[in-house]
């Protein structure tokens, strides 16, 4: 297969995976070796595309990016609450990422890790959903600087980004973890998915940093073209699968991507001839 439409199709699952709580990475992964590459070779490429599907959260959520700028400017303290629910969130990944980094580099190669991973994380996901019972969405004005987010709390933020921290293991799901992770605190599905959506923004740029700093060495003009067509991609997927993905967990809940990851996960360990 021609490396241009390696680098199409990866664009096009990371658009797609990254905001659903079914891991962009394991499913990068496990497309690469299903087209014939190998995972590890691409795995700077699939860090370095992240920053297109980071463009569409910041895009969709403008108006509370910049309402939260401004607010902290004006000294709002709901935005001041919505910054550091972020930022200390954010920090147990940032910690343990580079202390683990190295552990973690050998994961991202192992597709039978990440094919377990989707289908213990579809359980935990089922788990979840049935006990954690989340309550109705906070009544709150619609222009309050920082949303539903800024009402968490610093314990509940931190409790939060220590979960997310099981995303590190490829198949397990960024977002998923976030999002149950909140579930299980207490937080309404659809403020948990949009708590998701905005750490993502800094989660993925440290990490895309991070990853192109650590291996600047190794790379050449033609893979920041590749990179920048995949970012690309992934920003037009992912801008249209965010607006759309808000609406079905409010309706139908996380079931539906449970039994999906289950269901792909149970083919990939037969493909990889694991079971």
């Amino acid at each position: 297969m021609p490396i241009l439409w390696l680098v199409i199709i990866l664009g096009i699952v990371e658009g797609i995976t990254e905001y659903l709580p079914v891991s962009s990475t394991g499913h990068l992964i496990l497309a690469t070796e299903l087209l014939g590459f190998d995972a590890e070779d691409w795995a700077v490429f699939n860090v370095a595309i992240q920053p297109g599907a980071i463009l569409a959260v910041v895009i969709l959520y403008w108006g509370t990016f910049w309402g939260v700028l401004k607010g902290l400017f004006e000294g709002s303290k709901n935005a001041l609450y919505f910054t550091r629910n972020l930022l200390v969130a954010f920090t147990p990944a940032v910690v343990l990422g580079v202390l683990l980094a190295d552990h973690l580099d050998k994961l991202l190669a192992n597709a039978v890790v990440v094919a377990w991973a989707l289908i213990i994380g579809g359980i935990a996901i089922l788990v979840i959903e049935k006990l954690a019972n989340p309550p109705a969405r906070p009544d709150i004005p619609e222009d309050q600087v920082g949303g539903a987010v800024a009402t968490l709390g610093f314990k509940r933020s931190v409790l939060i980004g220590l979960v997310q921290c099981l995303a590190m293991v490829p198949g397990v799901s960024r977002s998923g973890a976030t999002i149950m992770g909140a579930m299980a605190f207490g937080v309404d599905r659809r403020t948990a998915a949009e708590f998701s959506f905005f750490l993502a923004v800094p989660t993925l740029t440290g990490a895309t940093v991070y990853q192109l700093f650590r291996d600047r060495e190794n790379l050449v003009a033609d893979d920041f073209g590749w990179i920048g067509l995949g970012a690309l991609i992934s920003f037009i997927v992912a801008y249209v699968v965010v607006k759309a993905f808000i609406a079905i967990v409010t309706r139908y809940g996380f079931a539906p991507f449970a039994w999906y990851r289950i269901v792909i996960g149970a083919a990939a360990l037969v493909w990889l001839g694991a079971i």
